[in-house]
């Protein structure tokens, strides 16, 4: 069965910095596509980063570029999201999610919720000023 679990999460000042880390398990297949969203009280589930496996480049939310670095272990099927600078509207559960097995359509849209197969439980991270 497959499973992402994510870590990392904590309560920091504005200004500081964490580092959240996903390790998926259970998978027969290494997901060509994985990402973090984030969440809010009251607000929807919002895409922040998203890495296809093996490749350089990466996507981010307007929000958080040059703040946040997404980047990935292949060799150990974990993903990381490197977050500085970071200010209280970041405050969010934050959550890892993968494709599935059949891959990313010609359409996909890392943006979307839609296109993820597997989501982890998620992570509390809270900024205060």
């Amino acid at each position: 069965q497959e499973v992402l679990v994510e870590s990392g999460g904590g309560s920091v000042q504005a200004g500081g910095s964490l580092k959240l880390s996903c390790q998926a398990s259970g998978y027969t297949y290494r997901p060509i596509y994985m990402a973090w969203f984030r969440q809010a009280p009251g607000g929807v589930r919002e895409a922040v980063a998203g890495i296809r496996r093996g490749g350089s480049k990466a996507n981010y939310a307007d929000s958080v570029k040059g703040r946040f670095t997404i980047s990935q272990d292949n060799a150990e099927n974990a993903l990381y999201l490197q977050m500085n600078s970071l200010k209280p509207e970041d405050t969010a559960v934050y959550y890892c999610a993968a494709v599935g097995p059949r891959g990313i359509p010609f359409t996909f849209n890392w943006r979307s919720t839609e296109g993820y197969a597997y989501w982890g439980q998620g992570t509390q991270v809270t900024v205060s000023s």
